[in-house]
């Protein structure tokens, strides 16, 4: 059979590498977490303490004795791998299809796009999780005149979560949002060569400012969910892609099918604000 043929492990490496260079959101997640699953339903306990408090204590009065210890806050969380995202379809004779130049390629790399376009949006999605601080208590609307000020006021509040500017912070926005700041920022800024690679588009001081269509987005759409966050906000974990070929018992035609497991949690809320905001 044609599909004999077919190379597995081959096009899910393709499919990885396209999946690292087309995620936007995933990017700017912590991987350190990625080897301690393997299948649907594993799960990893991803251990977290808070700041203990610091206390003084007089030279003077150096021999008295300190307070007892304290019970730091367990910001422990445990991260269940429960998302799949597949596909399935026809490719005709797979030993053709093979055979023609560039033509397995580029059904990989649509495929490639595809799933990571799901993953992005998962990510994304997490700007409204209960977790997560928004910082309007309702949407802000945003114009060109004070797009600056509302990016300046969620940095403002990550400093004020003790969010260091060294720990490499990213602000993911819409096309929309992205128009406003472009208009008020870019041509101001001469830092911003080379910069066209996983939706990054400039830099904002020491903030990245990366594009996206996956920002999430009211029913309605009339609303953003704006994400500012650290890499170390969000866990992700993209432990499996399988791929497989075979002939339908209906049909002459061979056909690929596979899937991507994966999940992500906020494990680091203080490190990340949704910028909810209008137009």
């Amino acid at each position: 059979m044609a599909y004999s043929n077919f190379i597995p492990s081959v096009w899910a490496e393709s499919i990885n590498r396209e999946l690292e260079r087309a995620c936007v959101f995933v990017e700017d997640c912590n991987r350190q977490y990625e080897g301690l699953v393997s299948k649907k339903g594993d799960s990893v306990h991803i251990l977290g303490v808070g700041k203990p408090t610091i206390k003084t204590l007089e030279r003077a009065n150096s021999s008295d004795t300190i307070d007892p210890a304290e019970e730091i806050q367990d910001t422990s969380t445990i991260l269940s791998i429960q998302q799949i995202r597949y596909f399935n379809y026809k490719v005709g004779d797979i030993d053709k299809a093979q055979a023609v130049g560039g033509l397995m390629d580029t059904l990989s790399e649509e495929t490639s796009e595809a799933l990571a376009n799901e993953m992005d949006k998962y990510i994304a999605s997490m700007a409204t999780d209960e977790s997560v601080t928004s910082l309007y208590d309702s949407a802000k609307q945003v114009t060109k005149d004070n797009v600056l000020s509302v990016l300046d006021d969620a940095i403002e509040k990550l400093q004020e979560n003790d969010v260091s500017m060294a720990s490499g912070i990213t602000v993911t926005v819409s096309p929309r949002f992205y128009k406003l700041f472009k208009q008020a920022y870019i041509g101001k800024d001469t830092s911003n060569s080379g910069m066209l690679k996983n939706g990054k588009v400039a830099m904002y001081g020491n903030v990245t400012v990366k594009l996206s269509n996956n920002v999430a987005r009211t029913a309605d759409g009339s609303e953003d969910n704006i994400m500012i966050r650290t890499k170390r906000a969000i866990a992700f974990v993209n432990p499996l892609t399988h791929t497989e070929a075979y002939r339908p018992e209906s049909s002459f035609a061979d056909a690929v099918k596979g899937y991507v497991l994966f999940d992500g949690k906020v494990v680091r809320p203080k490190e990340i604000i949704n910028i909810k905001v209008t137009y």
